[in-house]
């Protein structure tokens, strides 16, 4: 499974960084960027002018267009985790803008992504040692003390450059997050094996690193890939009712039996996992579409799901 979503993957990235390049321009001087890149320490963008707009006045418009558009309802209760695609905005920034319109007021100072790597295969999952990742809104710093309390839990984690250094999935939510939340850091995560096992370390050690603390979830992953648009809404479905019942074990066997697609499978089930450990107990689909929704193409299509994880507080109000 994880060698057919790492050529599906290498796939996808090379078609839309064919088609993405639609705004031209690159990362440059704005007075709402925190500070400049003073280190070489700092993740440059590897896809601004691409996947999401190259100019801040531009990439804010369109954020701000899909986050008005964006209608993901009235939830209530602490929420722990969101799940969100991960292609151009063009195409999946509608329906990401339905999980991070819900940040919007939210007190979020550390958010844990993890994603999956399209590029580099290894095992196991990497946390990133950079001091911070730069997009044309600014840097966004790095919780190098948090990734490490992390690491500490389980030798699932370790450090892999490669991984990092060309992945789209993990870099193209941050600017969803500069425009929704205050001050905040980010423990920037890819995971290479999406096994079983390896979701379920990892998912163990988040959650011990992470109880106690007020830190958000992040799974980046699309759906199904290149099927006609009714087929990959069937094929797309079964993940949704997989979410929608917080379902994680069901959704691992669907993506084992090659039941359902998901290039980011792993990352959602593990985030999934870890949300459970931290009292999340319901879970709520905000969105689905594909990008023959966008294009009008319906001949192969990409699937795209927003979707959120909260902790309701009930177990705590019966206590009392």
């Amino acid at each position: 499974m994880n060698v057919r979503y790492f050529i599906c993957g290498l796939i996808v990235f090379f078609l839309f960084w064919g088609i993405y390049p639609l705004w031209g321009g690159s990362p440059g001087s704005d007075p709402k960027t925190r500070r400049p890149a003073m280190s070489e320490d700092i993740r440059k963008s590897i896809i601004a002018g691409s996947w999401y707009p190259g100019r801040p006045e531009t990439l804010r418009s369109q954020i701000h267009g899909f986050l008005k558009a964006a209608d993901p309802g009235h939830l209530t209760g602490e929420l722990i985790a969101l799940i969100v695609p991960h292609a151009g905005y063009v195409y999946s920034g509608e329906v990401a803008a339905h999980a991070y319109k819900l940040l919007i007021n939210r007190s979020i100072s550390q958010v844990v992504i993890v994603a999956p790597s399209h590029r580099y295969p290894f095992r196991g999952a990497s946390i990133d040692q950079k001091t911070g990742y730069e997009t044309p809104l600014g840097i966004i710093p790095v919780d190098r003390a948090l990734g490490q309390a992390i690491a500490a839990k389980s030798s699932i984690f370790s450090y892999a450059p490669a991984g990092h250094a060309q992945e789209h999935a993990l870099e193209i939510q941050l600017p969803f997050l500069q425009e929704t939340l205050q001050n905040f850091s980010v423990v920037p995560i890819i995971q290479g094996s999406q096994d079983p096992e390896t979701c379920e370390e990892m998912a163990q050690a988040l959650a011990k690193a992470l109880k106690g603390k007020k830190v958000l979830l992040i799974a980046s992953t699309d759906l199904s890939h290149f099927h006609p648009y009714g087929q990959a809404n069937s094929l797309d479905k079964k993940i949704l009712d997989r979410v929608a019942a917080f379902d994680e074990k069901g959704l691992m066997g669907d993506l084992t039996q090659d039941k359902v697609e998901a290039c980011g499978g792993g990352p959602m089930v593990t985030v999934m996992k870890t949300a459970k450990l931290l009292a999340a107990d319901q879970a709520k689909v905000l969105k689905y579409a594909n990008s023959g929704d966008v294009t009008g193409d319906r001949s192969g299509v990409v699937g795209y799901m927003a979707a959120a994880m909260l902790k309701s507080g009930l177990e705590k109000e019966l206590r009392k």
